[in-house]
């Protein structure tokens, strides 16, 4: 079976790291997770940990642009 020629065009590398932590809403909206959820949080109040699970979303031109190149595949 003959291999199909190459258009030129090249797969970009998603960087894994980046593509776990940001997401991208339904209104194409870059929204990020929370650092610290981890562990260490016996003592921390109930109410800080709740904090913890919304996404907030991304301010800043250069972030934005930023993640797009390292995630470029990253989608609704």
């Amino acid at each position: 079976m003959p291999r199909k020629k190459s258009v030129g065009k090249y797969k970009l590398k998603t960087h894994k790291a980046t593509a776990k932590r940001f997401r991208v809403t339904g209104s194409g909206m870059l929204v990020r997770t929370k650092g610290g959820k981890s562990h260490l949080r016996r003592r921390t109040p109930k109410r800080t940990k709740s904090l913890f699970e919304e996404m907030i979303p991304v301010k800043g031109r250069g972030i934005v642009k930023r993640v797009h190149r390292l995630a470029p595949y990253l989608e609704k």
